[in-house]
């Protein structure tokens, strides 16, 4: 189905929704004709049925390349959520507790003051492993090896367990070597993924974008105007985002590197696996694994242990929740961005991630939603993009799943 707005500027809009979903169909054409929206798309899954399926806009802007069904786009850190899937499932398998010290798998893990971090503290940002002292290459990042002897060696910023900060890239780089030391074939994180979640769901998403995936398919990404951003943070964030010596500076600005494609117009790194921020994938195989997920797994072998673990609530560090640069009680557990009042989403036992820029996927158990929201044009806020909030909040809240 077509839907078309606007006279002045046509906006085009194609997907469904399901009778009952339509004001989520409204939001996204006002999104495109009053909240600056270039290209974009949103999916929900309800107890393992579609029922929103929209895209539109521009994929490029440069020449006016529509958005389509099958346009696939970076969501940066909403790779996350894709990206602790995959330790979901291997302790479904019972390859590790979430509770067992990370050196119990990975004992060169155990030096600097890490012996005794746990997986739930790692995966919870509470590692103090958010930057990483020595500078590391494209050429490292492809190397395994090479990059878990420099995972090992760094030092915590803290003691594990009593503080929070974001691991803006270098938690996809822990989750990876975790899940290659557990993986009886020693699996990259974005090869596992790709088998034992995208293939056997039939998703469009990659934690490693291969050459196979013709740049006609890729969204062009259009970064948000500079005052923009100015504006909408808060200036205690500002000023981390200028000082070398934070922990934002150190784990973004400073953290990313030459190999991170944003330093170049070129946007998207092809048979590179950085599985913090670099996902590309549509929004439809976001919702629909987050949709499995929320409805019980079978199609992924999830055991009923391992969705109470991540409905639970988060188990947070001796000295609160709030990050060290993220504004807001932001918690997180197993990979997951946990609902708050900072960042509120779903029931309490939701789970998601989101990335810079506005796209964002998550989980509800007790309703049987999976939901996601992709953009080409990133947005100036740091936390919920008034896009993605106006389509959060048109979805209709189904009774609880009994």
């Amino acid at each position: 189905m077509t839907w078309r707005a606007r006279a002045d500027r046509p906006v085009l809009v194609r997907g469904y929704v399901r009778e009952g979903f339509e004001a989520v169909r409204d939001a996204f054409v006002e999104n495109l004709v009053r909240r600056d929206e270039l290209g974009a798309a949103c999916c929900v899954y309800q107890n393992g049925e579609r029922v929103v399926d929209l895209w539109g806009g521009v994929r490029d802007a440069a020449t006016g390349a529509p958005w389509a069904r099958d346009t696939m786009v970076l969501v940066f850190s909403a790779t996350k959520g894709m990206a602790a899937m995959t330790l979901a499932v291997a302790h479904s398998r019972g390859w590790l507790d979430f509770d067992e010290r990370v050196s119990t798998y990975w004992p060169e893990f155990a030096q600097r003051g890490k012996e005794q971090v746990t997986v739930r503290q790692l995966l919870a940002h509470q590692a103090g492993l958010f930057a990483l002292d020595r500078p590391i290459g494209r050429g490292t990042v492809r190397d395994l090896d090479r990059l878990a002897a420099v995972l090992a060696a760094q030092e915590p910023a803290w003691e594990p367990g009593s503080r929070q900060a974001y691991h803006a890239l270098t938690l996809g780089f822990y989750q990876g070597e975790l899940l290659r030391r557990v993986d009886p074939t020693r699996r990259s994180l974005g090869r596992f993924f790709h088998e034992e979640i995208a293939a056997p769901l039939g998703l469009d998403f990659y934690i490693r974008l291969p050459a196979t995936i013709p740049n006609v398919r890729l969204a062009r990404i259009r970064r948000p105007n500079p005052l923009k951003v100015v504006v909408s943070v808060s200036p205690g964030l500002l000023l981390g985002a200028l000082n070398p010596r934070s922990s934002l500076f150190r784990s973004v600005v400073g953290g990313t590197g030459p190999w991170l494609p944003m330093h170049r117009e070129r946007i998207y790194a092809r048979d590179l696996e950085v599985p913090s921020a670099l996902g590309v994938g549509t929004a439809r195989a976001m919702a629909q694994a987050y949709g499995v997920f929320a409805t019980g797994g079978d199609q992924l072998g999830l055991t009923p242990a391992t969705l109470a673990e991540l409905a639970a609530p988060a188990v947070p560090p001796r000295n609160g929740t709030r990050h060290a640069y993220l504004d807001g009680e932001i918690p997180h557990s197993l990979g997951f961005m946990k609902s708050s009042t900072a960042w509120s989403f779903g029931g309490p036992d939701a789970y998601g991630t989101a990335g810079i820029g506005g796209s964002f996927g998550f989980a509800d158990p007790r309703t049987g939603i999976g939901y996601a929201y992709v953009t080409n044009r990133m947005g100036a806020a740091l936390t919920s993009d008034p896009r993605e909030r106006a389509l959060r909040a048109a979805v209709p809240v189904p009774h609880p799943v009994p």
